[in-house]
């Protein structure tokens, strides 16, 4: 396992869960990353290294690195390299044996088959066999964490999953252009009809009742209309620090897909 470098694309809270169940089973790692990610459940997000040079989700740590060439002083001492890349630049010199795009961009963003031995990405807006070699459902439901070898994840709806029988109005979307200022902290049990945060002054209220599960890095630029946040009706705080349910079936499937990958090959074409 030691030589299977395996790079991710992104390092959201599905990223992340990705990650932490590679990580487990004893792949290196190194998340590439934007210079100002948009993700909303910060406490479960190694994109947080990103803001405040590391971050710890369970028992995986992640540092921020400068440069592609670090990694292999990071790796070595049980940590996860993060470097800003949304290119992909990096991935030449790197060399991973497994490429995965857990953008979530429900579009492709320049992913090719040809980056890695086997390219994997998550949700919709890519064809396995095609741009990827697979491709891992991410909608809720029975076929979350289905591993496609040919063909698309189901299409994006623009209507997110229903968490506590609470769908649309779960989700915190900015009332105007402009710094975000939060009023609340990810954790807070919070009321229907309280202000969450403001934007330019102008008050971001819930919908629902429950507890604040996600809400993007403090003074973010943000669009009208853009998600910034997300309250869980369920109601449990120690939901917001650990991966959720959802991560962790993507990043089982993610898992198949590269121990199929491995068993398939044989070992003829690993190591970095």
């Amino acid at each position: 396992m030691n030589n299977i470098l395996i790079v991710v694309r992104g390092g959201g809270d599905l990223a992340t869960g990705v990650v932490v169940r590679l990580f487990r089973a004893g792949f290196p790692l190194v998340v590439l990353e934007i210079a100002h990610p948009t993700v909303i459940r910060l406490p479960v997000s190694l994109a947080r290294a990103v803001y405040e040079g590391k971050a710890r989700v369970e028992d995986v740590e992640a540092v921020l690195i400068p440069s592609w060439e670090k990694a292999e002083k990071i790796i070595p001492k049980g940590k996860v390299p993060v470097l800003i890349d949304p290119e992909g630049s990096s991935l030449e010199k790197l060399s991973p044996v497994v490429l995965v795009d857990a953008i979530l961009a429900k579009r492709n963003l320049g992913t090719r088959i040809n980056q890695a031995p086997l390219v994997v990405a998550l949700g919709p807006g890519f064809t396995a066999g095609e741009d990827v070699d697979v491709v891992i459902e991410t909608k809720r439901g029975h076929d979350l964490g289905r591993v496609i070898y040919q063909g698309q994840a189901a299409a994006d709806t623009g209507i997110p999953g229903e968490v506590g029988g609470e769908s649309i109005r779960r989700l915190l979307r900015a009332p105007a252009e402009g710094k975000i200022t939060p009023l609340h902290q990810i954790g807070d049990l919070v009321e229907t009809g309280e202000v969450i945060a403001e934007v330019e002054g102008v008050s971001l209220k819930a919908e629902i009742s429950g507890v604040l599960r996600g809400l993007i890095y403090p003074q973010s630029w943000v669009r009208k209309g853009m998600k910034v946040g997300d309250i869980d009706p369920r109601g449990i705080r120690e939901y917001c620090f650990t991966v959720s349910d959802k991560a962790r079936s993507i990043g089982g499937g993610v898992l198949e897909a590269i121990c199929a990958y491995l068993n398939r090959s044989g070992g003829q074409e690993v190591g970095r």
